[in-house]
């Protein structure tokens, strides 16, 4: 009797069935079963992954694929799309994104089947199998795509967001986008993006969070025009991000909101910067408290709280010692 000889599957092939294999087998090993998500406990509702450009459900291994993407990653829904699909729709995948690498199957059929097939009016048979690999990304991963592709966000919960604070931010007239899971200020497009507030673990340190990106917001070229060319990890980089720290600790105050991370704690992984100068911290509060006087003066009620200091302190005041007045 002839033994039977089963195909092992070689080169891309194997390592792609090797990489998902491990992946499932660790899943299971923890405890945590693919197919079934703790979809209770995530920023998405129940449902498929789905191409955003097509509208075509992805399939098979795929599904668990992106619903673990959905979970792991907090996206609020199910849209996907390739990086050359972004670009084509006039938008991009924002810098430091990762992607979700999924697969597909397809079968080579010879051109000489394909043609016999035709003639006898059936469909192709046999062919040789083959198995590739590529990356999508979230929608909520993306800049600039149309609205149409981009999923309608699920109503914020009712009282997450205090009124005072929805009130300044309507007030403003900012492009404030609320979602996704990264929170920042895009200074090409001009507008903030801020996680949901249910998101976080105390949602009153949601508030902060946007008056922080907010506070860069006024930065821009068109209102206070400060420096935000720093790169990340750059000196320059980390005086803008004290700046808006300090700012939106003013406007917390303002508001009367109290969030439970201590802006002071923040403050302390810019030691070196202030180190290295020691009028930094003047300066930054100097220019945290027009950032903040800017925002809080789209109150209806700013001209009731108008401040009675110098309304532009020079950092590099000469300051008198104690009992003397400056020269």
């Amino acid at each position: 009797m002839a033994q039977a000889h089963r195909t092992r599957p070689t080169g891309e092939r194997a390592n792609l069935y090797e990489q998902i294999t491990n992946r499932i087998i660790t899943e299971l090993e923890t405890g945590r079963v693919p197919w079934v998500q703790p979809w209770g406990s995530s920023r998405a509702a129940i449902g498929m992954p789905y191409n955003a450009v097509s509208n075509r459900r992805y399939s098979g291994l795929n599904i668990l694929t992106l619903w673990n993407a959905v979970v792991e990653r907090g996206f609020a829904g199910h849209a996907f799309l390739t990086f050359r699909q972004a670009v084509a729709l006039g938008g991009s995948v924002r810098r430091g994104e990762h992607g979700v690498g999924i697969i597909y199957t397809r079968r080579f059929i010879p051109g000489e089947e394909r043609r016999r097939a035709e003639n006898e009016g059936r469909e192709p048979s046999g062919g040789i199998p083959f198995l590739k690999s590529f990356t999508v990304f979230s929608v909520e991963q993306c800049d600039g795509l149309p609205a149409h592709i981009c999923e309608p966000p699920a109503p914020i919960p009712e009282g997450m967001i205090l009124p005072q604070a929805q009130a300044l931010i309507d007030a403003t007239g900012a492009d404030f986008r609320i979602g996704g899971a990264q929170a920042y200020y895009s200074p090409r497009h001009d507008y903030v993006a801020v996680p949901r507030p249910e998101d976080y673990f105390d949602p009153i340190n949601w508030h902060r969070t946007a008056l922080h990106e907010l506070s860069h917001w006024v930065g821009h070229p068109s209102r206070l025009n400060r420096d935000q060319s720093g790169a990340f990890g750059s000196p320059e980089y980390g005086r803008e991000e004290m700046i808006a720290e300090i700012s939106a600790a003013y406007c917390c105050a303002a508001l009367g909101i109290v969030p439970t991370v201590r802006h002071a704690d923040y403050i302390g992984s810019w030691l070196e910067i202030i180190r290295e100068d020691n009028r930094a911290i003047l300066r930054a509060a100097s220019a945290a408290s027009k950032a903040a006087d800017y925002l809080l003066a789209f109150r209806p009620e700013a001209a009731l709280a108008a401040n009675d200091d110098d309304p532009d302190p020079a950092p590099d005041c000469a300051i008198a010692p104690e009992g003397r007045a400056a020269a």
